[in-house]
């Protein structure tokens, strides 16, 4: 166990860092951020802060030598940056689970051995993968393998003819072909697991994107409770397949035949659950730092129905509307650029209805 006092490392300066630093000081912990930009949101509320490239060998041997344990922000780090860290501290989770999570071909194929349903899928790693005649049908959906996220390194494509033309716009790198799914709902489940074992989910969640960007979650999913319940053992199971240490998001498809399908896995907080922070006894960034420290892991029962919506570009302007609310919680995160569709805040508001 880390106790209280201890200097917890953060590894990527974002909001999702800025989060984890605050929820980490409430519980006494100090924290030392390390982030490539100087006045990034975590930078600002942090203990210590470690400005350089997250591939700098004397910076992570500096870093390493002053924290007791390290966490990711998020996946688009080095792997090899985290196996230079994990030899001499602890990195929770750990470099081979962000390897798997970072790289959809991995992920995808930890997902099938896992015995989790996904859509339907094939690599597309070279010229002679776009002529293959196994894998799904059109319409496709073609990612990168690797560095996509809300919707950058993506492209739909409605038939053979133009796979082509999508590859060598997404630069002709390794990347996945997936079949389009005629989904019902998304929805995600954030499960903990800790050093000790234990495990523990938050409730299933429904999101909503514009522009491939997460807008609007709304807890709890509407679901049947069966359902709710199937999802929440999927995301648990596939925690314990990974030996995660840390905190796990499991975005899923809804299938109009009620089956689930895995979408991706996020091995951090993740921004459907940051409604926790405002309707649960423990959010999901607290829940994170009691996993990684070896601490009991919290109560995850929400105290209410409730609406997450993310400020997204210019949407953050109206913060003064918001403070003048009733009700409503605002969270920005001190990014000084407002560009379209960049996440510079949110709003969570509380329903009624009870638990």
């Amino acid at each position: 166990m880390i106790a209280p006092g201890a200097v917890i490392g953060i590894f990527g300066g974002g909001q999702l860092g800025r989060m984890t630093a605050l929820a980490a000081a409430r519980l006494g912990y100090r924290t030392h951020v390390f982030s490539d930009a100087p006045d990034a949101p975590a930078v600002q509320v942090t203990s210590r802060a470690t400005v350089a490239a997250y591939d700098d060998p004397a910076a992570l041997d500096r870093f390493a030598s002053e924290v007791e344990v390290v966490t990711l922000e998020f996946e688009n780090l080095p792997v090899r940056s985290l196996e230079r860290l994990a030899a001499s501290v602890a990195v929770r989770p750990g470099p081979a689970l962000l390897a798997i999570c970072q790289d959809r071909l991995r992920e995808k194929a930890f997902l099938d051995r896992a015995g989790a349903a996904t859509a339907d899928w094939r690599p597309l790693r070279s010229p002679a993968d776009l002529g293959a005649r196994d894998g799904p049908p059109p319409p496709w959906i073609v990612k990168t393998a690797r560095l996509g996220y809300d919707g950058k390194g993506q492209r739909r494509v409605a038939g053979a003819g133009g796979l082509e033309a999508a590859w060598r716009e997404l630069g002709r790198v390794p990347a996945i072909v997936e079949a389009e799914v005629a989904f019902e709902r998304e929805i995600s489940v954030i499960v903990a697991r800790a050093t000790t074992g234990e495990v523990r989910s938050f409730v299933p969640v429904e999101n909503r994107h514009r522009d491939h960007v997460l807008a609007e979650t709304t807890v709890p999913a509407a679901i049947p409770p069966a359902l709710g319940e199937a999802a929440v053992r999927l995301a648990e199971g596939l925690a314990v397949a990974l030996d995660l240490e840390g905190l796990l998001a499991v975005e899923m498809f809804v299938a109009g035949d009620g089956r689930i399908l895995v979408n991706e896995l996020a091995p951090r907080p993740h921004n459907s659950g940051h409604w926790t922070i405002d309707a649960c006894a423990v959010s999901q960034f607290e829940q994170l730092v009691r996993a990684i420290a070896g601490l009991p892991l919290g109560d995850t029962t929400r105290f209410t129905p409730a609406r997450m919506t993310n400020l997204l570009g210019d949407e953050v302007l109206t913060w003064p509307a918001i403070l003048a609310e009733p009700g409503a919680r605002l969270h920005l995160y001190g990014k000084s650029e407002v560009r379209p569709g960049r996440k510079l805040g949110h709003v969570t508001r509380l329903l009624d209805g009870g638990p």
